[in-house]
């Protein structure tokens, strides 16, 4: 996959670095030219001097062919602006902002735009909403047989009960956070874009679980 990144300050230059050595190819735009230096000798990737949210600068990383962009320069509004631009204007499937504001976030959140605010910032959160896949363990029980994780859930859920979605793969739904805050769903609860997903489920069950979240509904049931 392709990959571009407005901002080389220390988590863009990190996030570019770990993504290339996972096998991406990526592009990296700071309009600062020495901020590069970051990325060390060894990086083989894209390095674009220009404003983040323009549109030509975008196209000279790659915009065009990229899975996913992340926006993570020091400023909440260029973040947000770049990050609508990857999205709007170019239908960049996975789209992330930084923001440092986590007062903002929600309302971010409302545009579509997946966020990560500093005060709780990790680089696999960032990469999580790059590459998003499989099941994140947020808890196990000692025994090590159930665990609470949060599961990449494919498009095709949205529109559908949670209730549907707890009888086709065999999990309990734990909760949603919606719009940057935790809801506790009921069986009617319909899921909705953006959505993430947090189950509960038997540890010997992760690999089916989480092909059923990736696949969708059964059609016709």
């Amino acid at each position: 996959m392709h990959i571009v990144i407005m901002g080389c300050g220390r988590v863009g230059a990190a996030l570019a670095q770990r993504l290339e050595r996972q096998g991406h190819t990526v592009a990296v735009v700071d309009q600062d030219p020495t901020a590069f230096r970051r990325l060390g000798a060894g990086f083989s990737g894209r390095r674009v001097t220009g404003v983040g949210f323009d549109q030509d600068t975008l196209r000279e990383a790659g915009i065009e062919e990229a899975g996913a962009f992340a926006a993570v320069s020091s400023g909440d509004n260029s973040n947000i602006i770049a990050a609508r631009v990857a999205r709007e204007m170019f239908s960049v499937e996975n789209v992330a902002a930084r923001i440092y504001d986590p007062r903002r976030a929600e309302v971010y959140q409302r545009l579509g735009i997946p966020t990560v605010a500093t005060v709780r910032w990790t680089a696999d959160q960032m990469l999580r909403r790059l590459l998003p896949s499989g099941a994140e363990t947020l808890w196990r029980d000692p025994s090590g047989g159930v665990q609470l994780a949060e599961v990449h859930t494919s498009p095709a859920w949205v529109g559908h009960k949670v209730s549907r979605l707890q009888e086709e793969t065999g999990v309990r739904v734990a909760f949603l956070t919606r719009l940057g805050e935790a809801i506790l769903p009921t069986s009617q609860t319909v899921l909705q874009e953006g959505d993430l997903v947090h189950v509960m489920m038997r540890t010997n069950e992760v690999e089916t679980v989480e092909a059923a979240f990736a696949k969708g509904p059964e059609a016709g049931s």
